[in-house]
């Protein structure tokens, strides 16, 4: 009786369930796949086209694979969508700074900055980095003893996971 359970609105049996690609992506990444994590993104992109978030992701998927250029045309898309989305600010000013480009980076740390809040201690660490940079790019003392010269990447708060 599958064919009636199908004709009145049943299912074949089988699972008809639309595969989650965003979840799938976020998956992959967290495992280190970022080349099958930009495949799920992109999936995830087609049913979500305006999704900043999905693009926020890929734009880190596309860092995380070598493709700066790439990522830095999709994080600037996403913040066509959402001019707040303080993910994309964070990593896009850190690409730039990369390519040398100081006073884009500097507005986007400033960006950053203004959409984050002082008070969330999930931003903190973040926003004492964006500060850091903004304070050397302006040519400011360093003020707690950093000179970025430990090698480490903070990671990007933007990932949704």
């Amino acid at each position: 009786m599958t064919w009636w359970r199908r004709l009145v609105g049943g299912s074949s049996g089988r699972d008809s369930k639309q595969p989650d690609f965003l979840a799938e992506a976020i998956d992959l990444e967290s495992r280190g796949d970022y080349a099958n994590a930009l495949t799920s993104y992109r999936l995830a992109l087609r049913e979500r086209p305006d999704d900043p978030r999905v693009l926020q992701n890929i734009a880190i998927a596309f860092s995380k694979t070598g493709q700066p250029e790439e990522a830095i045309r999709t994080y600037r898309r996403a913040l066509q969508i959402d001019p707040d989305l303080a993910g994309a600010h964070y990593g896009l000013a850190f690409l730039l700074l990369k390519r040398g480009d100081t006073a884009h980076a500097g507005m986007h740390l400033e960006g950053f900055l203004r959409v984050t809040r002082a008070d969330d201690p999930a931003s903190a660490k973040f926003r004492a980095h964006a500060e850091r940079t903004l304070a050397e790019l302006s040519g400011q003392p360093d003020t707690d003893g950093y000179d970025g010269s430990d090698g480490q990447d903070i990671a990007d708060p933007s990932v949704e996971g």
